[in-house]
């Protein structure tokens, strides 16, 4: 961990609130882009880094120094994205079914803003959705690994799993992203 984070760590720890803010500029925009891979929707990426940055105030007591501080936030984050959707997939009911009976699909231009529209490109639109069609475990080594650029060694560590499970994943992970973004036979030849 580096010296400058343990500093602020030790003085919120001592009751400078502050120190705590300064973590949170410093880590906020990387745990949000990891967050937005894991969940579907850029409020849902922001409640888990404002829950993940709760939760570590809360614990900073228990926090050992043994690995980064952004490793020990990056797994409460992870925890707290995967809480979310067991909540939402369990919140499904009965008043979210349309007339038909079906639910009603998700309509991505509310999470558009704007000016970033222009921004995104075609294939941005592919990856992210056959991100979403990553298995869970499949989608958290890819974020950490392709997108986080993290050691082997951290991945184990936040994921609590051996190295070569990482490694396993990993090459699985994309060989499936590599099959999900190739185009079908059909729209090759229309």
């Amino acid at each position: 961990m580096s010296d400058d984070d343990r500093q602020l760590i030790a003085e919120c720890l001592g009751g400078q609130r502050d120190a705590f803010g300064e973590l949170v500029s410093r880590y906020q925009a990387r745990l949000y882009n990891a967050a937005i891979r894991l969940v579907d929707s850029p409020e849902d990426a922001a409640d888990v880094v404002q829950d993940a940055f709760l939760n570590a105030y809360q614990s900073l007591h228990s926090f050992k120094g043994d690995a980064e501080f952004f490793t020990w936030i990056y797994r409460i984050a992870f925890n707290t994205a995967i809480s979310l959707k067991r909540k939402r997939r369990a919140a499904i009911s009965l008043d979210a079914a349309g007339p038909d009976g079906g639910i009603d699909p998700d309509d991505p231009s509310e999470y558009v803003k704007p000016g970033l529209a222009l921004e995104r490109s075609e294939d941005e639109r592919q990856l992210q959705e056959a991100m979403v069609r990553l298995s869970h475990e499949h989608r958290e080594v890819l974020v950490l690994k392709d997108i986080e650029g993290m050691r082997y060694e951290e991945i184990a560590e936040i994921l609590k799993v051996p190295i070569g499970t990482i490694r396993s994943r990993l090459h699985r992970a994309r060989l499936e992203l590599r099959e999900l973004l190739q185009p079908s036979e059909d729209e090759e030849h229309s």
